[in-house]
């Protein structure tokens, strides 16, 4: 079965300041959660973009559905859903209006749109604020609104970006739960960046990021394992130490 994304020694470079990204390799699966974690300045923003077509690698491949990103973007992005860092929402639009409009840009006819919205609304609780501007929300309510706009085309592919920043705890909790049973309910591939270690379940597949190299991939209990540990915190900072380094 071909992975929903799959990620081949994919290199770049901000200019002649050393590289951001060297030989990134790992694959995301249909129905499985997989959390790229790295602390900040690991390059998984930069990852992000590439995974976008915000930047283009300066070596490697990305397959999303099979289709290769640099030579079939349409189609490769056209299986893809994306949650960005920072909001993207239209805050003077209601959240029904900041939905039709991107079913619209994503070429969804009026028969298709007004249903597929309706069942997000109901599905991430959202029905009775549909009418509400989204400056009225709160940032976790925005971040819902934001998913089921990703989610709109019916993507197998599902990709986040740091997607709880600015969000309290119970709020990020929500949005993790929401996303794990997209995996388990609706068999989407789900690609989940983040620094923290409490976002990822001990069913995650994990990919390590580190300086711009993924350090380690799999399961969080080979993960454990692997690196002798007993948190992911602690597994982390095994498999990211320098060789020679105690």
């Amino acid at each position: 079965m071909t992975a929903a994304l799959a990620v081949d020694q994919l290199g770049f470079s901000y200019g002649k300041g050393g590289f951001a990204l060297r030989g990134v390799a790992f694959a995301v699966e249909t129905g499985r959660f997989t959390a790229l974690l790295g602390a900040n300045g690991a390059g998984k923003s930069t990852l992000m973009g590439l995974l976008t077509r915000l930047f283009t690698p300066d070596t490697g491949a990305i397959l999303i559905g099979g289709h290769d990103l640099r030579h079939r973007p349409g189609a490769a992005l056209a299986a893809m859903g994306v949650v960005f860092q920072q909001p993207t929402l239209d805050l003077d639009l209601t959240v029904r209006q900041n939905l039709t409009y991107a079913a619209g840009l994503r070429g969804l006819s009026a028969r298709q749109t007004a249903p597929r919205i309706t069942e997000l609304l109901d599905r991430f609780a959202l029905s009775d604020r549909a009418g509400d501007k989204v400056r009225l929300l709160n940032g976790g309510h925005r971040r819902r609104v934001e998913l089921a706009r990703a989610l709109l085309h019916r993507p197998p592919l599902l990709i986040l970006d740091e997607p709880t920043v600015g969000l309290d705890a119970p709020s990020r909790c929500d949005l993790v739960d929401h996303v794990h049973r997209l995996c388990t309910d609706d068999g989407v591939a789900v690609l989940w960046a983040t620094h923290l270690f409490d976002e990822v379940r001990d069913g995650d597949d994990v990919v390590l990021l580190h300086r711009g190299q993924v350090r380690a991939t799999g399961g969080v209990p080979d993960l454990l394992s692997r690196s002798g540990a007993g948190t992911l915190r602690e597994a982390f900072g095994t498999l990211t130490r320098p060789e020679g380094t105690p």
